[in-house]
């Protein structure tokens, strides 16, 4: 039996006021930090960067497949992960395809990267019965340039990160097994979302934020939030086949 607070009806009203107070003032804060963040100056991202996707080698540009935004998620997905990608982020990654028509028709492509190689990462794709875009920033300067991955003197620099990889709890070395990589390299892939806008030809970096993020979950009307441009209302659709083409 749970050992919870048992009260009357009104003793529950003036707690649920209460708890109402805080609930409002969070979310005054979340509409705070939503303005804080689109007003983050964008930076022009000047390196080219060439990446490999299901249908061939793309650049950053090429990503946006014609929209102004660009939003991903960084699965902890190695090249030195033998069995798969982090559960967690596949957890997540799973919740995606749902919200992935609701961004297009805010003019936000939404997709994936990891750093294995493109052939694993389709691989797992299929196997986990993902639609989103998958792109692999294997063999280029992205994740280190963006703080998406750490190299391993970086890794052993960070005392919470050489901690874990010098004296894991169970969970952790249960999770090392799960994705077939020692913690020394598993732990160097960096969980998290980007966000990239793309304006008169320019592509610009708009906002990275690392897991774990309390404030992101994996639906559309969160996600849409992390985007550099607001965008449009969207029609009041719940199936994909009422969007319009």
């Amino acid at each position: 039996m749970s050992d919870h607070t048992v009260g009357t009806r009104e003793e529950w009203q003036a707690a649920r006021d209460e708890l109402a107070k805080l609930e409002a003032e969070q979310a005054e804060r979340n509409e705070e930090i939503k303005r804080t963040r689109r007003e983050l100056p964008w930076v022009p991202v000047e390196k080219e960067y060439e990446f490999d996707t299901e249908d061939g080698k793309k650049t950053l540009a090429d990503l946006f497949e014609g929209r102004s935004q660009l939003l991903a998620y960084n699965v902890m997905f190695g090249p030195d992960y033998s069995k798969g990608a982090c559960p967690g982020c596949t957890n997540l990654a799973d919740e995606l395809d749902g919200s992935m028509v609701h961004l297009n028709h805010r003019d936000v492509t939404l997709m994936c990267f990891s750093r294995a190689p493109i052939d694993r990462l389709t691989a797992y794709k299929e196997r986990m019965g993902w639609q989103f875009p998958y792109v692999s920033t294997y063999d280029t300067d992205f994740p280190w340039d963006f703080g998406l991955a750490m190299t391993p003197e970086q890794a052993q620099q960070i005392p919470q990160v050489k901690e874990m990889i010098d004296d894991p709890p169970d969970w952790l070395q249960e999770w090392s097994e799960q994705v077939g990589a020692e913690l020394k390299d598993g732990l160097r892939e960096g969980p998290g979302w980007i966000a990239f806008a793309r304006e008169n030809g320019t592509v610009y970096h708009t906002y990275t934020v690392m897991a774990p993020d309390p404030f992101v979950a994996p639906y559309h009307s969160s996600l849409i939030d992390r985007t550099p441009i607001e965008g449009p209302e969207e029609p009041r659709a719940w199936r994909k086949d009422e969007y319009p083409d």
